[in-house]
């Protein structure tokens, strides 16, 4: 199989649990939707998201996300993301979540 990778490049992405605090769509953009996500010891975090095609804001507040918590930032639509959440490549994309409630921050292992 190509592209595997091992253990050692696999620690190397920080995925945590954080609870989705704020939601609100992004003024001129129909499908990219800005979170605020508690991290816990991480403090909050921007992330804007692709997914206001499939979900409105609401759906978000006050779920358990996964995220990728070590990404570079990048800017979309003048706004800085630090981070990404997991979903899904489906149509639609299902959201990655945690089952049950967890401290904000949580290491995925």
């Amino acid at each position: 199989m190509s592209g595997l990778i091992d253990i050692e490049e696999f620690k190397k992405i920080d995925l945590r649990v954080g609870l989705v605090k704020s939601a609100e769509r992004v003024k001129g953009s129909e499908k990219l939707i800005k979170l605020i996500i508690d991290l816990g010891e991480l403090g909050e975090r921007q992330i804007i998201a692709g997914l206001g095609k499939w979900y409105t804001p609401e759906y978000f507040i006050g779920k358990y996300v996964v995220v990728v918590a070590n990404l570079k930032p990048k800017k979309l639509m003048g706004l800085e993301s630090h981070g990404m959440l997991l979903a899904t490549d489906t149509d639609p994309p299902i959201i990655i979540t945690a089952a049950s409630e967890v401290k904000p921050g949580s290491k995925i292992i």
